[in-house]
């Protein structure tokens, strides 16, 4: 079965459909980005204080205490699955539009790798591998910048007839 370009041949309601998913999607995606800018700083002193607390600065403005256990396992359960979903049903969408199929591969595999990479980079770092906190900047800039471009590619795809994406 030819799949390349198949989201280009859908009726046009199906097409309505998968962008309101998808714009909703990213809107949900994008509201936790700014949920992880009030809660740490985007450095890595910042998302090692968020896990590990800073009890022993006096200078700091608002008092953070080292998570417990079974709060990371929580963290880390419940972002690797919702997180799964969401790139498994983006990568359905990417798989359809008029892509070469590397391309494709990297934009749907990508995400996968690093949402294992950050969330287990944050329990490492949490159980005092502390240089994982690069890993999980690294990682979840990555991931942050595969999902934009798949939702842009996958939104663009969807609002014209006969687009075609030539890389």
């Amino acid at each position: 079965m030819d799949y390349n370009g198949l989201l280009l041949s859908l009726p046009k309601g199906i097409k309505i459909f998968f962008g309101a998913f998808v714009v909703i999607l990213s809107i949900g995606f994008f509201t936790g980005l700014l949920f992880i800018n009030e809660t740490s700083s985007n450095t890595p002193a910042g998302i090692e204080e968020n896990y590990l607390g800073n009890e022993e600065d006096e200078n700091a403005h608002i008092m953070k205490f080292k998570k417990g256990e079974r709060e990371m396992l929580t963290i880390v359960h419940t972002h690797i699955l919702s997180m799964s979903f969401i790139f498994f049903l983006l990568g359905g969408l990417v798989w359809g539009i008029d892509l070469p199929t590397k391309l494709k591969l990297f934009l749907t595999v990508e995400p996968f790798v690093s949402v294992i990479l950050t969330f287990g980079g944050i329990y490492l770092m949490w159980s005092g591998v502390l240089w994982m906190k690069y890993v999980v900047i690294f990682s979840g800039i990555l991931m942050t910048i595969t999902f934009t471009v798949s939702s842009i590619l996958v939104l663009y795809q969807l609002m014209t007839k006969n687009a075609s994406v030539n890389l």
